[in-house]
């Protein structure tokens, strides 16, 4: 699937038949492992973003910065070719929109986990909105990884910048 992916073809074209073709099998042993393409589509993303590093609960800033890193960074190279073109497919469609979600969910977790424990520390302000404070750690990284929305931004220390300046703000008075 993810190498039909990476040669263009859309989700919505994609069969059992043309999958279990790519992989040269019959539809049955597709069928053996999974109910259907969501399903299919799911296990594959979740392989080509691979796992997320695991915060080490020391601090707050490197740990925000680890998570950071992650954002964009896919171990298969063929990620680069299929993750934008699935953002259509997310706007589109509402099952692939439960799809990417159901990708992101754990990575989010992770984030407020360690927010939170911020806020409980004492290590971020006591008033902080968790969901908003996400959005504006991660939404930076996204913005030059996928759209490369500033040239004379460097992506190898983008984490530590996004995060140090962030937080500056969330930290208490």
């Amino acid at each position: 699937m993810l190498d039909l992916l990476a040669e263009g073809s859309t989700i919505e074209s994609l069969s059992i038949e043309a999958i279990a073709a790519k992989a040269g099998v019959g539809k049955a042993t597709i069928y053996r492992r999974w109910s259907g393409k969501q399903a299919l589509l799911v296990d594959a993303l979740r392989t080509l973003k691979g796992q997320p590093p695991a915060p080490k609960g020391e601090s707050v800033r490197e740990d925000l910065v680890l998570l950071l890193r992650g954002v964009g960074r896919n171990p298969d190279p063929r990620a680069s070719k299929i993750m934008p073109c699935l953002v259509p497919e997310v706007h589109r469609s509402p099952e692939q929109y439960a799809v990417y979600q159901e990708l992101i969910q754990p990575r989010r977790e992770m984030t407020r986990e360690v927010l939170r424990r911020g806020v409980q520390t004492g290590e971020l302000r006591a008033d902080l909105d968790i969901e908003l404070a996400m959005a504006m750690l991660t939404g930076p990284v996204l913005m030059q990884k996928i759209l490369r929305w500033s040239p004379d931004i460097d992506e190898k220390d983008l984490p530590e910048r996004v995060v140090d300046t962030l937080l500056a703000g969330l930290t208490p008075r």
